[in-house]
């Protein structure tokens, strides 16, 4: 291949990789604003794919000019996907249906995107006259372009500039390809002025849109929050808001509400004490997840408490609870306890490699929407948890809501005892969440004959007894054990969040 078309060769890896993106973000972004990442990510892939397709099928009715066409290509695709974020988030604000949205802009990145290589492979091939050659070397700088963007976006762009910027770059990027073609063939681009113009403006634009990203994501999430939004951090995990109204402060995980302080100690209580109190020893306590150091604040009310580890994946989360003055305040600091050891590592992880034995171990974790938090819900992980309690350690996990998701509440609670726990259900109402509920669990036999020996907001000796009580609307008998190889909880629960929305 000539020197002169090396240049396509570079602007096919940009494009590639760019595309790659476009993909990844609108896939990141729904599943952020809708759950269920499996879905998302399915009509995505499989939606882009069949526009390629029908991007290749149009770009045969192109037959001249098609350095212009080219160029056009690759500036509606640096348009639309650099905005792709922002459109998205909009919809799911003023429009009432946010998939209509979405589909529409897959189909349209992927159209363009599906017409770039038919449209080079003619172009190169109308002086290389080596079809061979000319699709070998094309192929191979495309699928090494999604390589590198399939990396680059979550292990820097994403946690590094968030979804705006990232986007804004990654159409900057498009544009630019757009202007090194017109700048190496600008003899064979018609119009070539009217298009240098456009390009520059539309560049500049991106670059406009990267400088002010944060402002926009400011912008943005004070429409997705009720409360004024006082914290955002996209981590390389998350995605992390935190809100405040007079004296509620809420802190919110990829747009799921984790606590609100006005009612917090309402579930803190219930998770920590109620099981606590089944305790012959209270020496050593494992808690995974809690990176808010709220579940940490109730273990340390218990003076015979000599250590407790802390297991949680995002060290940034740890950061900001730590240090943050509201959080600090709500939480006693409890994060910088002398009696506390901090791992940032994926839970899973954790029990695999672990030989302590703890009296209590509190699994305060994020709902099951996803895969990754599914498989911290599942019968081989619990198995784990087994393996890591004293002879009479108690376990307790956060099991979501019985009154919103029942069928998943009571798939926990039926996954915990196919590895021979005996299982305590009990639930309460935080006003924040609804009715909340929890699986408490231990080898030999559990009481709700409960008192306590420690300072509580809600939790009395007389109210702990109605906790252990369900209604009839809050029961579900026919669910299945949730297994790693068979992710039923996952499917439990999307299906309890889309009837609730």
């Amino acid at each position: 291949m000539s020197k002169k078309y090396r240049l396509l060769m570079l602007t096919t890896l940009i494009i590639s990789g760019c595309s790659m993106c476009y993909e990844l973000i609108i896939s990141a972004v729904s599943s952020y604003l809708l759950g269920n990442s499996t879905l998302q990510y399915s009509i995505t892939i499989g939606l882009y794919m069949a526009s390629l397709g029908i991007g290749s099928y149009i770009s045969k009715f192109f037959t001249k000019n098609l350095f212009n066409v080219f160029v056009t290509i690759e500036l509606g695709i640096g348009v639309i996907g650099g905005i792709s974020s922002l459109i998205l988030f909009l919809a799911n604000i003023y429009v009432s249906n946010y998939a209509v949205v979405m589909y529409i802009e897959i189909i349209i990145i992927g159209t363009f995107a599906g017409a770039e290589i038919p449209i080079m492979t003619r172009i190169i091939e109308q002086d290389e006259n080596n079809l061979k050659v000319t699709l070998s070397s094309i192929f191979s700088f495309d699928y090494i372009g999604g390589l590198l963007g399939s990396i680059a976006f979550p292990l820097i762009l994403l946690p590094k500039l968030g979804y705006f910027a990232t986007s804004f770059l990654c159409g900057l990027m498009n544009i630019v390809a757009a202007m090194l073609i017109m700048f190496r063939f600008g003899d064979r681009v018609k119009k070539i002025t009217i298009y240098r113009t456009l390009g520059a403006v539309l560049a500049g634009l991106m670059c406009v849109g990267m400088i002010f990203a944060d402002n926009i994501s400011e912008s943005i999430e004070g429409g997705l929050y009720r409360d004024k939004v006082i914290l955002i951090e996209q981590t390389q995990y998350q995605k992390i808001v935190m809100t405040k109204h007079k004296d509620d402060v809420r802190l919110y995980i990829d747009g799921n509400c984790q606590f609100s302080t006005s009612d917090e100690y309402r579930y803190h209580e219930a998770l920590v004490h109620v099981p606590m109190n089944e305790l012959e020893e209270r020496k050593s306590v494992l808690i995974l997840g809690g990176g808010d150091g709220l579940a940490v604040r109730e273990v340390l009310k218990y003076d015979e408490i000599e250590k407790i580890d802390l297991v949680d994946l995002d060290s940034e989360m740890i950061r900001i609870c730590s240090t943050n003055k509201d959080i600090r305040e709500i939480n006693k600091d409890s994060l910088l306890s002398e009696k506390l050891t901090i791992y940032n590592m994926d839970a899973y992880e954790y029990l695999e490699n672990s030989k302590e034995k703890y009296d209590l171990i509190i699994v305060d974790l994020p709902d099951p929407n996803s895969e990754s938090l599914n498989k911290l819900y599942s019968n081989i992980f619990y198995r784990m948890c087994k393996g890591s309690l004293t002879e009479k350690g108690v376990m307790v996990v956060q099991s979501t809501s019985p009154y919103y998701a029942k069928d998943a509440f009571w798939c926990i609670n039926k996954t915990i005892q196919s590895e021979g726990f005996n299982v305590k259900a009990y639930h309460l109402e935080v006003p924040a969440f609804g009715d909340w509920g929890f699986n408490m669990a231990s080898r030999g036999e559990l009481t709700e004959e409960i008192s306590f020996d420690v300072e509580t907001k809600y939790l009395t000796e007389d109210n702990v007894i109605a906790l252990f009580k369900f209604g009839k609307d809050e029961v579900s008998e026919n669910v299945a054990i949730n297994q790693l190889t068979k992710p039923v909880l996952m499917d439990y629960y999307n299906k309890a969040e889309a009837a609730w929305d």
